[in-house]
Parts: C-alpha cells; structure tokens; sequence
C-alpha cells in the first residue's frame, strides 16, 4: 500500500473541541504533578546486556512457523461470503471515541504524568463494558506513510474480562478510523481460529498484550506464540448474538460485524520465554520485531529482550524470516533488570520499556536503554521516576509522524517520541 490519503478539512468546531481536549490534558498532567513528586526514585536497572546466540535463554526463543491450510480458508470464505478489506469495516463504523475533554476525570487519570499525551480519547463504557484494554498498532506499523488507502488507522485490542485467569475470554478488535484527529469512529472485528477444516470458527481465547500490524498482516500475541491474521481477509458475520461461530440461521460473533480468521501461528519450539509485549522497529534492515516477555512487577528477576527479522521475499510480505525448516530465530537478544514490562519499544538502538507500578495505585516508569546505560522520564519537584501510566500497556510508534500510541485503561493515547527522549533524566 503506497497511497496517500487526502486530509479532511476540519471545521472550525472541531478544531476548537480538539484545542480545549488539548487544555485539559495539560491541566491534568499539572494538577497529578503533585502526587508524582511524592513518589520514591525506583532503582536504576542498569544497561542491557547482550546474549550470545549459544546462551540457553536465546536458543529458547525460536518460533515454528505453522500455515493454516488454504482450503481451509477457502471454506470458511465458500461458506460466510467474498472476503472484505479495511475500507468496508471503516465504512462501517456505528461507534464513537471521546475526545479528553469529553472523559471524566477518573478517566484521564490513566494517562502518563510526564510526558503528557498530545492526543488523547476515551471509550464508550457501555460499548466496552466486561472487556479489557490491551495492545495497540497503528497504519504507521503498517505502511511507512502511515496510511492504509485514503485512512490513518489505529486497531485496538481488547479481551473479554472473564475474571478468571485460568479462562481467559475471546478476543476483538475495534478498527478505528482515525483520518480526522478530531473525530475518530471505530467498528468491532472479532479474532477467531478456523476448525473443522474451515466448517466453523472458535474464539480466540487469550488476553490481547501484543500485536504489530505490518504490510496486509497483524501478528497478535497468545498464551501459545502468536497467531497471524490477513487484514485483506476480514469475514463478515451475519447473525447478532452471543455466541461465536456458526448458529442457527449463519455465523456470530460476540455482536461483532466482522471476524478475522487466523491464517497461520508461530509457536515455541521449546520451553523459553513467549512474546508478551511485541512492537515494530523500522530503524533496522530488514524492519524486525521486537518483543519482551512478561515477568511480575517487583520479582528482582531478569526480562528477555530479542528481535525477529521479517521477511524480504514479497510472497512472504508481513511474515518473519525464516530458515529451512521454516523456524523464525531471533537475530538479537538481550537482558534486562526491568521487571513488569507492558509495553516494548526499539527504534535506533534505543529500546523504551514502559513498566507497570508493583502497586496497583501507583505509578509506572518508563525506561529507555541501551548496552551502556539506563534512563527513565522524570517528572515532580524532586524528579520521580514514577511518571508513566498506572497501567503500562504496549507501545506503537509511527515514524512517519513521530508519535507513539498507547492504551491505558479506558484511555487511547499519543505522545511524540522526541517528548520523550526530553523528559528522560
């Protein structure tokens, strides 16, 4: 995809909404100042440290490749109708995202203290009641203009809130249409895994940490690897219900519109670390992705950094590279003194971590570090490092703007990357 979209004009009320959206997050970074300056300086992790391709951790972090079989897929489309694209989902878009100015207070109080976000909406509660924020990617992931077609575009995952860990809930995402910064609609698309050979589809039925929208596909993290999906082949469903799959009269999804069928999966082949939070670095050749795994905020153990290279053969656009027998190896990878990692970010040598606070009233930091050292944004009277989110989630950064997009809670969310070189102490 190489076309540019056309900017919309913004009327003159928009463009005043968007400016008093503006004044409030500043006015709200300002008045959570206080509390930040309180918090203690967390100790400093120190630089990475580069693993050797011998080291145990590494050699546990390749990937087999696992193709879902093409008649599969073409029975599933036989069966639910033509396949559609992102254009139809955005054409679609029946739902709304608050400007900041419109969210409540308790509501902005998920954004980072410093640096403040630039660009920031909340949700719909009732739309997004008894589900859970997760990861975030952008049109900016996917092509290096940062559109895809005429659209700026934001895909936000979200996970059914179960309340039980050991079941966790299916998982969708809203394709947002974000063309016009000062109104951003959005549809649901559920992520689904063909079985029975195409005659039917199941949920999938882990917590969205991840996900990287790269060329036509989006790699999104499970508790099993990750599973890859074609964002050229978005099904439509046909019946509103509760249930997921084929029922009586065609096919549901949870009230989504639409669903996207797994084409494919990258599992572990052994027992190493799974990627937890995953992100797209351009600054590299091949563009490659970057992952982290999860380890509890306040452990005192060690976090696995790594990267995969992706795939410079055009019939493998949007996949990982990999070797003969068809196993993605990562070519770095690294350790890490920071713990409760939600969000992973690389871009020129430089790998931005965003940690959780071990308490959950807290504050987290984000770090940014490199083979020689560690910094983290700093923010209050006597420079906290407790400045980020309460609840770090994953980082996004499209390059040909500069901005970095996050999700927080009920709160969607964009800062420049340069703000946040600035801030780091």
């Amino acid at each position: 995809m190489t076309q540019r979209g056309r900017h919309r004009r913004q009327k003159r009320g928009r463009a005043l909404r968007a400016a008093l959206a503006g004044t409030a997050l500043a006015l709200t970074a300002a008045a959570t100042m206080i509390s930040a300056s309180q918090a203690t300086v967390g100790d400093k992790p120190g630089a990475l440290k580069t693993l050797a391709s011998s080291d145990r951790a590494a050699a546990g972090l390749r990937l087999q490749e696992r193709e879902v079989p093409q008649s599969t897929l073409d029975r599933l489309s036989s069966a639910m109708g033509r396949p559609v694209g992102v254009s139809t989902v955005l054409a679609d878009a029946d739902h709304s995202l608050l400007g900041a100015g419109d969210c409540a207070s308790t509501e902005r109080a998920a954004l980072p203290l410093a640096p403040a976000a630039t660009r920031a909406y909340c949700w719909d509660a009732a739309d997004t009641r008894g589900w859970r924020a997760g990861a975030v990617t952008t049109s900016g992931d996917a092509d290096d203009d940062g559109h895809w077609g005429e659209h700026r575009v934001i895909l936000s995952g979200w996970s059914r809130d179960t309340g039980r860990s050991a079941k966790p809930g299916s998982a969708r995402l809203a394709v947002v249409d974000a063309t016009d910064p000062a109104r951003l609609t959005y549809a649901w698309a559920s992520l689904v895994v063909p079985v029975d050979g195409g005659r039917n589809y199941r949920g999938l039925s882990s917590p969205v940490s991840g996900m990287v929208w790269y060329q036509g596909k989006l790699l999104v993290t499970a508790a099993d690897g990750l599973y890859v999906y074609d964002m050229h082949r978005i099904q439509r469903t046909t019946v509103n219900s509760g249930a997921v799959g084929r029922v009586k009269g065609g096919w549901a999804a949870q009230g989504s519109r639409y669903v996207l069928p797994a084409i494919g999966s990258y599992r572990p082949t052994g027992h190493g670390a799974r990627p937890a939070a995953i992100s797209l670095d351009r600054s590299t050749a091949p563009d490659s992705l970057v992952a982290s795994e999860r380890v509890r905020a306040d452990s005192r153990g060690t976090t696995l950094l790594w990267r995969y290279a992706f795939s410079s053969d055009p019939v493998r656009a949007g996949l990982l590279a990999t070797d003969a027998a068809g196993r993605a190896v990562p070519d770095r990878a690294y350790e890490t003194r920071t713990d409760g990692v939600g969000g992973v970010l690389s871009y020129r040598s430089q790998w931005y971590l965003a940690r959780s606070d071990g308490d959950p009233d807290g504050h987290g930091t984000l770090w940014r570090q490199n083979a020689r050292k560690a910094q983290a944004t700093r923010c209050g009277s006597d420079e906290s490092n407790h400045c980020w989110t309460p609840r770090a989630g994953s980082l996004s950064y499209a390059e040909d703007s500069g901005e970095v997009w996050s999700q927080s809670g009920p709160m969607l969310y964009a800062l420049p990357l340069s703000s946040i070189d600035r801030s780091l102490g």
